[in-house]
């Protein structure tokens, strides 16, 4: 019997690069997005169901939990949808503040909610959430990016006791910089004339970033690698650059490490 993968955020970049494995895998996928009438790919597919969610909304939550688990046992919930934001903070209205919690954090915490009783009831079940480099340490301009991004991987690892006891995963997936639109349809920015200097060098360093970056694809074969390989593992950093600098942050200190990373940005 083929199993059943929920993906939120699927639009694009890395939900879709996902869904599109884990069809050509054999998996059913129940593809969610906010506008999935704009959608020309995923539902093309066989076995691939698309579905309207926006995980700001409790209720949509709600009905889509409900219709997933109507067609199939869902086997993985993949909680993918989420969004960048960058600026100082005095640049940031309250607005954006809340929308990046809403969206990267609270979206998590109901999706993973919705469907607990679902994986209680079939006496297992794996949530996956995409993280970050960016919710293991900071970086400069990405200070409530990472107050969800840290929250999600906390919440995760204080989930696996509760969620243990049922047989259930919880994983993260945690991307160093990749190749999807994250910088551009997905990403908030604000500046602020106190902080020109640094937005100036942050900001320029961004396409460098990219041109190392992981493709979308490639880190979805980590997400099938999380969901396959029956580790007792909670964290899977994704890429190269992730890679690297947490194993040279895990060598120097998170001390040093933060002296490295103002050095470089403000010199």
């Amino acid at each position: 019997m083929a199993k059943t993968i929920f993906i939120t955020g699927a639009s694009a970049g890395l939900g879709k690069a996902t869904a599109k494995l884990f069809q050509s895998k054999g998996w059913n996928v129940i593809a969610t997005m906010r506008n999935p009438e704009k959608e020309t790919e995923l539902n093309q597919l066989e076995n691939v169901t698309v579905l309207p969610l926006d995980v700001t909304s409790l209720e949509q939550i709600t009905a889509a939990a409900a219709q997933a688990t109507g067609l199939h046992k869902v086997d993985v919930v993949f909680n993918n949808a989420g969004y960048g934001l960058m600026g100082a903070m005095e640049a940031l209205s309250d607005e954006q503040i809340l929308r990046q919690i809403n969206t990267n954090l609270l979206g998590v915490i109901r999706v993973t909610k919705a469907f607990i009783p679902h994986f209680r009831e079939n006496k297992g079940g794996l949530f996956i959430s995409t993280t970050s480099m960016g919710g293991l340490f900071g970086f400069p301009l990405h200070s409530i990016y990472h107050a969800a991004k840290f929250a999600v991987e906390g919440w995760s690892e204080g989930m696996s006791f509760e969620l243990g006891v049922h047989n259930i995963g919880i994983k993260t997936i945690a991307p160093g910089a990749f190749a999807t639109d994250f910088l551009g349809r997905s990403l908030d920015k604000s500046s602020h004339p106190a902080y020109r200097e640094i937005e100036d060098k942050l900001f320029s360093s961004v396409d460098g970033m990219m041109d190392e970056a992981a493709t979308a694809g490639q880190i979805a074969e980590i997400v099938y690698e999380a969901a396959t390989d029956g580790k007792d593992q909670i964290r899977y950093l994704a890429g190269k650059d992730a890679e690297a600098m947490y194993a040279h942050r895990l060598e120097i200190g998170s001390e040093e490490f933060r002296k490295e990373i103002r050095a470089q940005i403000l010199g």
